[in-house]
């Protein structure tokens, strides 16, 4: 079975938020839960005007080195699909907010209502019907969020960038 990955080119990236809205509704996160999250930041130019960049933060899944909130589980809440998606079974968590902690992209959140940890799931509901995940289905504006086999999305970016480049 193929690998499947949610990939950003984040220097195409623009801020519109627009995948945080579509991941929030498709999924009815309460307040503050954020299963994808894109951070500004302010970096200056040599001429010293701003220049804004911006860091599309979510699981990588399939791209995760090693998996270690899955390791880390003691109860086996997360566990990875054939298919390369992490998934975390609400119902297994305990609350004990080790995953949060190993996970290198800081992208399990922890909800104080529930007493669980959650993350994005690639919207595997969608994906298992044949669909792609909320944030990546026509939504980026930008069209900077790529869904599917690693392996065909990098030559996808890489042909994108030396096209930017050019201009």
């Amino acid at each position: 079975m193929n690998q499947l990955a949610l990939i950003i080119d984040h220097e195409a990236c623009w801020g519109c938020l627009a995948c945080e809205v579509a991941c929030k509704q498709e999924n009815n996160a309460e307040p503050g839960i954020k299963f994808i999250r894109v951070d500004q930041e302010i970096v200056r130019e040599k001429n010293g005007k701003p220049f804004f960049s911006f860091n599309v933060n979510t699981c990588r899944h399939s791209e995760c080195e090693g998996t270690p909130c899955v390791d880390v589980c003691p109860t086996d809440a997360i566990t990875v699909r054939a298919d390369g998606i992490v998934v975390m079974n609400e119902d297994d968590c305990t609350g004990c907010n080790l995953c949060p902690r190993m996970c290198p992209y800081d992208a399990i959140v922890i909800n104080d209502n529930a007493l669980v940890t959650q993350k994005c799931n690639l919207c595997y509901h969608r994906v298992d019907n044949g669909l792609i995940p909320a944030c990546a289905d026509n939504v980026c504006l930008a069209h900077c969020i790529y869904f599917g086999d690693p392996r065909d999305i990098r030559p996808l970016i890489e042909g994108r960038r030396s096209v930017r480049d050019r201009i």
